[in-house]
């Protein structure tokens, strides 16, 4: 079922969005929630979350591409339950991705970073943009999806070493671009 036909069934209110939804993007719901969480209740409490989000904002909402939309949904949702995790424990494994960023994009925590983060996504969509199909494949895979080096390595037929130095050099890129834009110092 394509994608339209999807958020048809929502505005119509009939269930059958939801089983559509699942259907159709599930696997990459749980899987994003999966990359972050690292548990397995947990993750498919956020994928049933996500599930009734997607149900709750369309309508209003009608997006442009509902994959995108409920795996931004599905992250957020994660990051949320993440976080809540991580004032009882340290989740070491999406801390580290996390962590090699840190120094790339800097902490925004004031009233002003909303504006600032705004910004930012700009300027990362830019950067992004400007990559070639697989570095930004690598890039996403790994700080969007939370994906674990050796899976994209498997993935892009490369090693693990290989794949973190390329991921090394993409975000001294990044911090270069940035830096030239104004955007950290």
């Amino acid at each position: 079922m394509k994608d339209h036909e999807i958020i048809a069934l929502f505005f119509e209110r009939s269930e059958r969005a939801i089983t559509e939804l699942i259907n159709k993007y599930g696997a990459a719901i749980k899987n994003v929630a999966s990359n972050i969480l690292k548990d397995a209740q947990d993750a498919e409490e956020a994928a049933n979350d996500t599930y009734l989000t997607v149900w709750n904002r369309i309508p209003p909402t009608r997006p442009k591409y509902l994959g995108a939309y409920s795996c931004r949904i599905a992250r957020n949702l994660s990051l949320k339950r993440f976080y809540a995790n991580a004032a009882e424990k340290r989740n070491s494994y999406y801390d580290v991705a996390l962590d090699e960023l840190e120094e790339t994009i800097p902490a925004l925590s004031t009233v002003e970073s909303t504006y600032d983060a705004k910004e930012l996504t700009v300027y990362l969509n830019r950067f992004l943009k400007n990559l070639s199909k697989e570095d930004r494949y690598l890039f996403m895979r790994r700080y969007w999806y939370g994906d674990k080096i050796s899976d994209i390595a498997e993935t892009l037929n490369v090693t693990p070493h290989k794949a973190s130095v390329r991921l090394f050099r993409l975000r001294q890129k990044l911090q270069d671009y940035l830096k030239k834009e104004g955007m950290i110092a």
